[in-house]
Formats: structure tokens, C-alpha cells, sequence
């Protein structure tokens, strides 16, 4: 039995978003950013996935997941479809994206350690003054 043979028939834009846990909307949207490559259409023009583009439908919620962008989702697609690519260039994009998670991070807990300031230094009472309200006048 040849590849072609073993592989399930192609199935419908709902088929393939409940099997990928994407919403049809995403689909569309994916295939509109080339992600998928060209999806099968039949004679009335409905779109037929492939087995093969609900796995890649599955990858990039995946990524989507882990936060990675959707240029940096494009690029791993295009490395994950490459058998010739180097592994190092998978590698380079991940560590940007660790790096770039960091900065948010470091970011966020600053924004935290501000908050948390201000809330200790405000009273909380029937008093208008609001230190609150006066860091967020920039005074």
C-alpha cells in the first residue's frame, strides 16, 4: 500500500479544526498566511484538508501556545517541512523567543514591585489623597 493509499481521505474546514483544536476562523487565516501551503478545494469550491495539513494545523497551535510570533511560526513551519535544514537555525529562533520572554518578564515584575509600592503606600481610606492616582498623574 502506497503513501497516498494509506492516508485518510481529505476532510472539511470543521473536520480539520476540531481535529487540530483551531477554530475554522484560524484555519482560514493560516492558510491565508501561506502556512499551509495549498489546500485542496472540490469542484464547488469547499476546502478539503489532508491529514498532513491538520498535523501542521496542530504544530503551529502548539507554537501558538508557547507564544512564538507569527513570523517566527512561518519560519518554523518552513524549517519543520526543510529535511536539509540545520537544527541550529530552529535553535536560534527559540533562544530569541526565550530571550524576548525574559525581557517581558523582567518587565512585568518590575511593573509588580511598582504596584505593590503604591498600594502599600496608599491608605485605603475616605481621604482623597492617592498616591495611586498621583504616580499616575506623574507627580
Amino acid at each position: 500500500m502506497s503513501k497516498a493509499q494509506a492516508e485518510a481521505p481529505p476532510v472539511a474546514i470543521g473536520e480539520a479544526a476540531r481535529a487540530s483544536g483551531v477554530s475554522p476562523k484560524m484555519v482560514r487565516y493560516y492558510e491565508e498566511l501561506g502556512l499551509l501551503g495549498s489546500v485542496l478545494r472540490t469542484d464547488s469550491g469547499y476546502r478539503q484538508y489532508t491529514s498532513s495539513d491538520v498535523h501542521t494545523l496542530r504544530f503551529i497551535k502548539r507554537a501558538r501556545t508557547l507564544g512564538f510570533s507569527m513570523p517566527e511560526i512561518a519560519e518554523l513551519v518552513g524549517l519543520w517541512r526543510d529535511r536539509e535544514r540545520a537544527s541550529s537555525s530552529v535553535k536560534q529562533i527559540a533562544q530569541h523567543h526565550v530571550d524576548d520572554l525574559q525581557e517581558r518578564i523582567e518587565g512585568m515584575q518590575a511593573m509588580r514591585r511598582t504596584l505593590l509600592h503604591l498600594l502599600h503606600d496608599c491608605q485605603g481610606d475616605n481621604r482623597p489623597d492617592c498616591p495611586i492616582l498621583d504616580d499616575l498623574a506623574g507627580h
